[in-house]
């Protein structure tokens, strides 16, 4: 069988998408930028291959003899205006397309493309956000449009794992409590990252069935009061669902970027459980995830 090359393998969505295709008896071939951080995910199997996506000879190379490709992309977090997340988004895209590579599975985050709608767009309320949505739906645009026989769109909302320790959160540790802008009564698309693996999975074992499917991906809408009443009962402290300002957050210790949640109070995502079941994608709960990661102190 063909291997699946899997970009971003040491990180979040791309470990659990190699994980579980590993699993399901898939050959995984991991682009790395240093092998020397992969031995955990060569240990399950994994054949690694060096590449920047930043270098497309890189990828060319790479892209040899795949059957498909498994894309992910981190922006440039020191430069969160910057175009690096689309140059690698582009560069990876036109590497497949041109190696004639036939399935190819995208992950980019709920809402984008839908995003020009929202209440206040057009009149510039959400500028700060503008930069991000339009990134990920130009990418998006790119898979689309690049032929390739089968393609997947993968829109999960917000990561289980953020409240994982150390984690923004979090700036003064469990001690000083959640610090967040994001309302009491908001309700959040949460996604744990296994289920992401899980989902592209499905999509490389089936590519006929998820061609064209952009999934709306989240495992459980929940408050961030629920948020806090499961994290207390995991990490055996109590905790409060917090109603700050952006300034009074950032005081606190959020970095700066996290002004940016206000989306989810005024506007939120449209990722919803029932997308996922439809397809028959296994999906994790809060509270299971939570039993599963946290340490009660």
């Amino acid at each position: 069988m063909s291997p699946v090359l899997v970009t971003g393998a040491t990180g979040k969505q791309g470990g659990a998408t190699a994980r579980a295709l590993l699993t399901a008896g898939v050959p995984v071939r991991a682009l790395v930028r240093d092998p020397a951080r992969a031995h955990a995910i060569e240990a399950l199997g994994a054949e690694l291959v060096v590449g920047d996506l930043h270098d497309p000879d890189s990828l060319r190379s790479a892209m040899k003899g795949v059957r498909g490709v498994f894309s992910v992309q981190m922006p440039d977090l020191a430069d969160l205006e910057g175009d690096s997340e689309w140059v690698q988004g582009r560069n990876l895209v036109d590497a497949a397309a041109a190696a004639g590579v036939p399935q190819f599975v995208h992950t980019s985050v709920s809402g984008a493309g839908q995003h020009r709608g929202a209440p206040g767009w057009a009149d510039g309320r959400w500028k700060s956000m503008e930069h991000y949505f339009e990134t990920k739906t130009a990418i998006q645009d790119r898979v689309r449009e690049a032929g390739f026989a089968h393609w997947t769109l993968l829109k999960p909302g917000f990561f289980m794992e953020n409240f994982l320790l150390p984690s923004f959160l979090f700036p003064r540790g469990l001690d000083g409590g959640i610090v967040t802008i994001i309302k009491p009564g908001t309700e959040l698309t949460l996604v744990a990252v296994d289920d992401i693996g899980a989902a592209a999975a499905a999509a490389f074992a089936d590519p006929a069935r998820f061609d064209g499917v952009e999934l709306e991906l989240a495992s459980e809408r929940a408050t961030m009061a629920r948020v806090a009443e499961v994290l207390s009962r995991g990490f055996g402290v109590e905790l409060t669902a917090p109603d700050l300002t952006p300034e009074e957050a950032v005081a606190a210790g959020a970095p700066p970027f996290t002004v940016r949640h206000e989306w989810q109070n005024e506007i939120g995502h449209p990722a919803s459980p029932e997308y996922a079941r439809a397809l028959g994608i296994p999906l994790t709960s809060f509270a299971d995830w939570a039993e599963r990661h946290l340490t009660a102190g």
